[in-house]
């Protein structure tokens, strides 16, 4: 992990500067050395075993803390490497927009504006498609519903982030960045005092200590490096099943964190950055089971002209709670923010990774630590993507 080789680099830096300073202090006089400060840094068992042996102040002691929180040496998370075939899915797709499109049988009819056969309502539409090529200097795409021009859709932008498969369970909790740019700073809370470390969307980082400032939560992510709860998607491991789960194999999906874990034989073994139902359009929480599994489904709903949706081939489904399902997601990137109809959005590779897990009758647990999603089922209808 990227952050944990800095921490590496300037914890070296630093550790060559405490050498210097202690070569420098030994020259004036032999006063100094009997006032000169420990320079050694203990390794963490011993300073967890036998802290008396283990210099307490100065620069050595500040260190030897930071060891004891895993923050010197940072440890990478024990991750395992996902396939790469799972983002792979037969189709690419295409926005058709609030104007709709009209369909044609053939590329060349496409072309001329020849014979429509058929019409896409306008809306929140996506179609798939496996071809395109060129008629009458016209880019045209086949759909399975017919041609479509080039002019009439827009390709759509397909997510490349994923989770993180694990060989065994992290000792801290994790997370992603959910907003690009994000800097930390040097302390939690107020006054701002930005560090010059700053991080992409859904870069990881692990989280070493948390401190309440305010209204929020501070996590510490870095020696001197702090951000606020909002800018992280939060994963916490818990072993312990929910209440109802009768085995130690389930899904958790946090709707606060927009976090989605999975564990099974008492370990978690994946995690991501999900999207669940923003307001008006929540995922209901509660205990429920995977009573449907298609690797690829069409999903729809709402009016035409009043929040109507029409999405093809949704790859890699997984029905949980009437129309509310985890699935793979085509259409946003916004993963750690509230943006669905209910469903659980997952990009493509993260879908597929969880229906390869998952089978008919898979518990999925979903829950709001914040207790600010409506637990009144008079909510809920049956949910959309």
């Amino acid at each position: 992990m990227m952050s944990g080789r800095i921490f590496r680099i300037t914890f070296g830096l630093i550790l060559g500067a405490a050498a210097a300073m202690t070569a420098a202090a030994s020259r004036p006089s032999p006063q100094a050395a009997t006032a000169e400060a420990p320079d050694f840094v203990c390794p963490s068992r011993v300073q967890l075993r036998h802290p008396e042996l283990c210099p307490q102040a100065g620069l050595a002691g500040r260190l030897n803390e930071l060891s004891v929180q895993g923050l010197l040496p940072g440890s990478p998370l024990p991750t395992v490497r996902m396939d790469p075939n799972l983002g792979f899915v037969p189709w690419d797709y295409l926005s058709v927009g609030e104007d709709g499109a009209t369909l044609y049988p053939s590329p060349q009819e496409a072309a001329d504006h020849a014979n429509p056969s058929g019409r896409v309502d306008g809306g929140f539409v996506f179609l798939s498609y496996t071809t395109t090529e060129e008629a009458g200097g016209v880019r045209v795409f086949g759909t399975p519903q017919g041609y479509i021009r080039g002019d009439a859709a827009t390709e759509a932008y397909m997510p490349p982030f994923h989770g993180l498969a694990f060989r065994r369970t992290p000792v801290r909790p994790f997370g992603w960045i959910v907003s690009g740019g994000t800097c930390s700073e040097r302390t939690p809370g107020p006054p701002v005092d930005y560090t010059d470390r700053c991080y992409m969307k859904y870069e990881i980082v692990q989280i070493y200590a948390v401190e309440h400032v305010g209204e929020w939560d501070w996590y510490q992510i870095g020696p001197e490096e702090w951000v606020e709860q909002r800018m992280v998607a939060r994963v916490v491991p818990d072993l312990t099943p929910p209440e109802g789960v009768p085995d130690d194999r389930w899904i958790s999906v946090n709707l606060y964190e927009q976090t989605l874990a999975v564990y099974d034989a008492g370990r978690l073994v994946f995690a991501t950055a999900a999207s669940t139902g923003r307001n008006g359009w929540w995922t209901q929480p509660g205990l429920f089971q995977v009573w449907a599994r298609l690797d690829r489904d069409n999903m729809t709903g709402g009016i035409v002209g009043e929040n109507y949706y029409y999405l093809e081939n949704v790859p890699w489904v997984l029905y949980f709670d009437q129309a509310r399902a985890l699935h793979g997601t085509y259409w946003h990137n916004r993963f750690g923010t509230p943006t669905s109809r209910g469903c659980v959005n997952l990009t493509p590779a993260d879908a597929h990774w969880l229906y390869n897990f998952a089978s008919e009758g898979t518990w999925v647990y979903v829950w709001d630590p914040s207790g600010q999603t409506p637990t009144d089922p008079s909510f809920y209808g049956a949910g959309g993507a």
